[in-house]
């Protein structure tokens, strides 16, 4: 699968009213703790891959996030599965992976077509707007559909960031 994703900085008070007037449907609130990890034989930060294990509303779900492929979005393969969050993370450190950070952030969640729109407030970073669509196929398609979609609130592609929360907490570390 892969995930077609923009993120920008966003203020949400005026995001929510809009969202609420274009018929948006708010699916919940989410509390994320995602701790990531880093490869013994391989660097993640310098192959552009992600390996994080997210605990929301007490489960937890394992990712792995492929290189971007291309450069005005996040877009990447990605791979999920539910597991047990201490296990799991016992056996990345056996194997030899080591943690990299810890982002924490509420998510306000939001349904509208065919995207989920998520409202970040990101710990010691501030607000920000994600919006993805989930697909097999057609990245630029659905990058542009994106792209319009955030138009209406004023964002553009100059808006867009690139970087990963994970980069950004370490950067002001």
């Amino acid at each position: 699968m892969l995930e077609i994703e923009v993120k920008a900085r966003a203020d949400h008070l005026q995001l929510k009213e809009q969202l609420s007037v274009m018929g948006a449907v708010f699916v919940g609130v989410q509390h994320h703790c995602d701790t990531y990890f880093n490869a013994p034989h391989r660097d993640f930060a310098t192959t552009d891959e992600a390996l994080r294990i997210r605990s929301v509303n007490g489960r937890s779900v394992m990712t792995y996030k492929g290189k971007k492929l291309d450069t005005l979005s996040k877009t990447r393969e990605e791979f999920e599965t539910e597991v047990d969050g201490g296990t799991t993370r016992s056996i990345l450190l056996a194997l030899g992976f080591y943690e990299s950070g810890i982002v924490r952030k509420t998510r306000e969640v939001y349904k509208y077509e065919n995207m989920t729109i998520c409202l970040d407030k990101v710990e010691g970073l501030g607000e920000f707007m994600e919006v993805e669509i989930g697909a097999e196929s057609d990245i630029e398609g659905h990058r542009k559909q994106i792209f319009l979609f955030l138009e209406k609130f004023g964002i553009g592609e100059e808006d867009s960031i690139r970087t990963s929360y994970l980069e950004m907490v370490l950067e002001k570390q």
